[in-house]
Formats: structure tokens, C-alpha cells, sequence
């Protein structure tokens, strides 16, 4: 009785695995009176987009639609909800894209998008990073910042005339305004 259990829950999951594999049935287009109305998913539709109405699909899924007359494919967003007529319903662009204009309904093969990823990259075991030199240099040292330099100028005292002075301003002469 537990295998039994057992092995149907994992049917369930590997049914479930396979059910959105690939669907065929018919497909149609959107009329042109649905342009700028708003999708299950929140966008506009707009006819120039290659977007889709699925019954099952979850929203932003890209699928894959073929159509079986003429072997035309092209790659849709699901961004909205369909009826129970028909399989799938195509935007202006993706029916045209699929040579079904004419047509208006035909039979198609709808299977989910997964994007080729390619080889993962495979690390070296090994990386060997470069060693870094921090020796501090005398040189380094011997830099003081501009605003230092220019203070210790202003302090010095100078003579200017047989006067001392402090500073830059105290160089001018000095000039004594008699009171009347």
C-alpha cells in the first residue's frame, strides 16, 4: 500500500512535468480593436510586440509557436489570458511573423522557451594571483600637501624695509590715519 502511494505521487510530479512540454491545437490573432488595452500582466498590448494569451502558461513565460502548415516559428511573451476555444492567441506581429494573416485561425504546436546557455565555464583549480609591492618610498615622504606649504610661508617672518612682518598683508606699509 505504500509503494503504491509512493509511486503515484511521483507520476503526479513527473505528469506534471511534462504537461506543459508541448501543446498543439489552434491558434488566432488579436483583432486591431485591442490595441492600447491592458493585458493580464499589467502592460498595453501593442500589435507590433510578440506577445501571446495563454490559458496555463504562468505570465512572462516565453514560448515557442510553430505553425504546423508552413514550419514558421517565433519566440512570444505570454502577457495575457485566453478562452478555452483555442490554445493560444497571438499578437498581430507574431501571427504575421508565422505566415497566418490570411488564415486568421490555423493549427499550431505551442512548447515553452528555454534559452541555449551554452557550456558553463569550468574553473582552473589554481588561480595564481600577481604579488603586490606596498615598500613605502622616501620619496613619498617627502610631500606636503599645498595648503601646508603656504601656511608655513605666511608664518615666517620676514623683513621687509627694516620692518619685521608676519605675514603677506603686514608687508604693505602701514598707514597711520590722523584724527582732526
Amino acid at each position: 500500500m505504500r509503494n503504491s502511494i509512493i509511486l503515484t505521487i511521483i507520476f503526479l510530479f513527473i505528469g506534471q512535468t511534462f504537461l506543459f512540454s508541448q501543446e498543439k491545437g489552434l491558434a488566432s490573432y488579436y483583432s486591431n480593436r485591442m490595441h492600447g488595452r491592458r493585458m493580464s500582466d499589467g502592460s498595453r498590448y501593442h500589435r507590433d510586440s510578440l506577445t501571446c494569451a495563454h490559458k496555463s502558461y504562468p505570465l512572462g513565460t516565453m514560448l515557442k509557436v510553430t505553425n504546423l502548415k508552413n514550419k514558421k516559428s517565433v519566440i512570444v511573451k505570454v502577457t495575457d489570458r485566453c478562452g478555452s476555444r483555442r490554445i493560444i492567441d497571438l499578437s498581430y506581429a507574431a501571427a504575421k511573423e508565422i505566415g497566418m494573416i490570411t488564415a486568421g485561425v490555423t493549427m499550431v504546436k505551442v512548447e515553452k522557451y528555454e534559452e541555449d546557455r551554452g557550456i558553463p565555464y569550468r574553473r582552473e583549480k589554481q588561480t595564481e594571483l600577481p604579488e603586490l609591492d606596498f615598500e613605502i618610498t622616501d620619496k613619498s615622504n617627502d610631500y606636503t600637501p599645498e595648503w601646508q606649504r603656504n601656511d608655513n610661508k605666511e608664518n615666517e617672518i620676514e623683513k621687509d624695509n627694516g620692518k619685521e612682518t608676519k605675514n603677506k598683508k603686514a608687508k604693505e606699509p602701514k598707514r597711520h590715519n590722523k584724527k582732526q
